[in-house]
């Protein structure tokens, strides 16, 4: 079961702020947008999320974007992504200074 914006974000019912407006336009868990929608809005955000992150990747990081898309059932593909976003969040990360070597 989705759970409301405001699980995820600083949003509170009552806030006169872009999360509230978007409560207000599509739903509390934006049931009113449909999947495609959905799925830009989080392209949308991580590509700017990314372009803000220091440090670059590594080459082997985007032949594994590759094989993913086009190895993975989208089901895994959608799992994948709240995995990522979880730990984005939530988990431990390379700090700047750390450097893995290449495969």
């Amino acid at each position: 079961m989705s759970k409301p914006i405001g699980f995820f974000t600083s949003y509170t019912p009552g806030d006169i702020s872009l999360l509230g407006a978007l409560q207000e336009d599509y739903g509390s868990t934006l049931e009113k947008m449909s999947k495609r929608e959905k799925l830009f809005l989080v392209f949308a955000i991580a590509a700017q999320l990314c372009d803000q992150a220091p440090g670059r990747c590594r080459e082997e990081i985007y032949v594994v974007g590759h094989q993913i898309n086009s190895s993975l059932p989208p089901a895994d593909r959608e799992g994948l992504v709240e995995a990522l976003i979880n730990q984005v969040r939530w988990g431990r990360s390379l700090g700047d200074t750390e450097v893995l070597p290449m495969k």
